[in-house]
């Protein structure tokens, strides 16, 4: 008899093999209506699949969070079926499930555009509608090749080529269409559902790689039902009315131009958000007993050498070679992070255990290669600035160290409006630098430094720096997108790799840990992202321009020009507009520009020493003199970590 095990801790018995379709119709046909796949043992695997000795069950139905990638990636199937049914001798690549969605790549003379996605649409509905089964065969690889290449899919024929000699060669049918996949699938094509919609079309390297052609890949986005889909049609409109690069635009805060791709040229306005959020950000660090350094942007080739992100890092390296006097074709490269500087300083004199912890901050300039196709506006760049930091501290001190980070970094996100934020741990990865046994000394360290810190986490397997074991720290903006941000990396390869040590109590000398670690991260990426957030509304204290003094008449220019001046003297960031507009179409541009205060002055108000102040974009408006309206609005622009109290005399 063969036992099978259910979640609940039942067990059934059957004569022989059996499949998960026939277990779930054994417990009731509701399961077996809603089953859509199963997992045997942990691994998730088709209905289909033999079960052939006792084993732990639990069925995926529509509900669990497993059931959303199986339908988009039975969706991508279904899209390439319908696109090879419409466009004879186009060919199929790779079509995986992403996150909210899906893609294909196609090779085809011609590129696809969005106005074919209502006959691909229509077609790929017809194929959810007839409900074909998936059924999984296992192929000779031989076999397989010449049959792909007999039909003119070179690129499934390189595919299987390509997988290693012990991995079989699955293929999936859906009716008459086949393809070649690993699974697992759901039980057909009508358990996709409708709930999809064909998003854009972009141009893809075959294997990422530019040398290689480009194809044609079709986004598409797949949901449980119409309600979610809606929900997330809903999401992108909000998002691109949040586009930063929109409203970067409209704020007049920055521009990108192909004559320096990936890198930003940041306007007045730009500038000013960037620098009061460094401003910031450097007192935060300076309450917090960070010592700021500044360390070179080319840095000889025999660091990174020597460090190891030589050989772990080095397609995503700018490199500059120049003829030294002293060494023929001296190999430099910008730095695309500062931690290998951060241990020349460290290194240079003999270090105490009495300076540890040292924390060692630096706003430092990286330049890291992004693939073109890779850059999204300020959000994704080559030329970035990390608010990086370095802790060099002893192991017994990384769960102190680690709890005091999480706390500033939980301050600061709520500052800047963000409350909630989400923790994982990211281990070990393949390719990583340094013995089991080192990593199994730093990951212990992170897990007992957050079980101390009491910081909650989630495993993100496989992820963690070459380096060392990282925590992630993911935030949550108003439309429910998450973006990982803030960083804390606990390292014992660095320190050995490139001798840093202290001397010990004892004398002995020591390795020290190093604890990475950022909270916004790229300031650039960040600023992006609060653009969003804000949809371009600062909070007060942030806002480029807080006030702008806008004139009615022309008789109050004088008087206008006064107010600025007390304004700017309170430290309150003012602009002037006396252009010779109305005072309706000042107020329209000044909402577009996302002004948070209005200050109105006409004949009367300038006559009385009053200006009538107006919250945008809102109607409601209240008239001060200007003595009170000073006085209001520099306690009202004060950041957040201002502890002292604003005096303004009467002007």
């Amino acid at each position: 008899m063969l036992a099978i095990t259910l979640p609940d801790g039942s067990s059934r018995s059957f004569d022989g093999t059996v499949t998960g379709t026939t277990v779930a119709a054994s417990i009731g046909p509701g399961l077996a209506k809603a089953a859509l796949a199963m997992e045997l043992d942990g691994k998730l695997v088709d209905l289909a699949t033999p079960i052939e000795r006792d084993a732990k069950v639990r069925f995926i139905t529509r509900k669990d969070p497993e059931a959303l990638e199986m339908i988009r990636h039975d969706a991508a199937h279904v899209l390439a079926e319908a696109v090879q049914a419409l466009f004879p001798g186009t060919q199929v690549t790779i079509g995986p499930s992403i996150e909210n969605g899906f893609y294909y790549d196609f090779a085809r003379n011609e590129p696809f555009t969005p106005e074919d996605f209502a006959a691909i649409e229509a077609k790929m509905r017809e194929i959810v509608a007839r409900n074909s089964p998936f059924e999984r065969e296992e192929w000779p690889r031989e076999e397989a090749i010449r049959f792909f290449e007999e039909r003119g899919e070179r690129y499934k024929a390189e595919l299987i080529r390509d997988l290693p000699v012990d991995v079989p060669i699955s293929i999936y049918r859906q009716g008459e269409w086949l393809d070649l996949c690993r699974g697992p699938h759901m039980r057909g094509t009508g358990d996709v559902g409708g709930a999809f919609k064909l998003m854009k079309v972009a141009g893809a390297y075959w294997r990422g790689d530019h040398r290689n052609a480009m194809l044609s890949r079709i986004y598409g986005t797949a949901w449980r039902d119409q309600k979610e889909l809606d929900a997330h049609l809903l999401q992108l409109e909000e998002a691109e009315r949040r586009d930063h690069r929109k409203i970067g635009r409209e704020m007049d805060l920055f521009h990108l131009q192909e004559e320096a791709v990936g890198s930003i040229f940041w306007h007045p306005k730009g500038w000013k958000l960037y620098s009061v959020l460094q401003d910031y950000m450097r007192r935060r660090l300076d309450e917090a007993d960070y010592q700021e350094v500044r360390t070179p942007q080319l840095v000889d080739r025999r660091l990174w050498v020597e460090s190891g992100h030589w050989d772990n890092y080095r397609q995503n390296m700018f490199i500059a070679t120049v003829e030294d006097e002293s060494e023929k074709d001296r190999v430099l490269a910008l730095k695309p992070m500062n931690c290998p500087c951060h241990v020349q300083i460290f290194n240079h004199g003999l270090r105490s255990y009495r300076e540890l912890p040292m924390r060692m901050a630096e706003f430092g300039a990286c330049h890291r290669y992004e693939p073109s196709g890779a850059l999204h506006g300020i959000m994704r760049v080559r030329g970035f600035t990390q608010d990086d930091a370095h802790i060099f501290c002893t192991e017994e001190q990384v769960a102190a160290e680690t709890a005091r980070f999480v706390a500033l970094l939980s301050s600061i996100y709520r500052d800047l409006g963000f409350e909630n934020f989400r923790v994982k741990f990211s281990d070990r990865p393949e390719s990583r630098s340094g013995t089991d046994a080192v990593w199994d000394q730093a990951e212990g360290a992170l897990h007992e430094a957050c079980r101390i810190a009491g910081v909650e986490y989630e495993m993100n397997p496989g992820e963690g720096a070459f380096y060392g074991p990282k925590l992630e720290f993911v935030l949550r903006d108003a439309i429910g997108r998450d973006w990982q941000c803030g960083t804390l990396q606990v390292d014992f390869v660095l320190p050995e790799r490139l001798g840093a040590e202290y001397v010990a109590e004892d004398g002995s000398r020591k390795r020290p840990v190093m604890l990475h670690r950022a909270i916004l991260g790229s300031f650039e990426r960040f600023l992006g992202i609060l653009i969003e957030e804000h949809a371009g509304r600062f909070p007060l204290w942030l806002a480029p321009v807080q006030v702008v003094v806008a004139t009615i008449v022309s008789d109050a220019d004088t008087y206008a020009r006064e107010v600025v001046q007390a304004l700017r003297a309170a430290g309150v960031r003012a602009e002037l507009d006396v252009r010779n507009e109305k005072i309706n179409r000042k107020v329209a541009d000044h909402i577009a520009a996302r002004v948070p205060v209005l200050a109105v002055l006409g004949r009367r108000e300038a006559e009385e020493g009053k200006l009538v102040l107006r919250r945008l974009p809102g109607r409601e408006q209240e008239t001060l003199t200007l003595a009170e309206a000073v006085a209001r609005l520099a306690a009202e622009v004060a950041p957040p970590d201002s502890k002292t109290e604003i005096v303004v005399a009467a002007a």
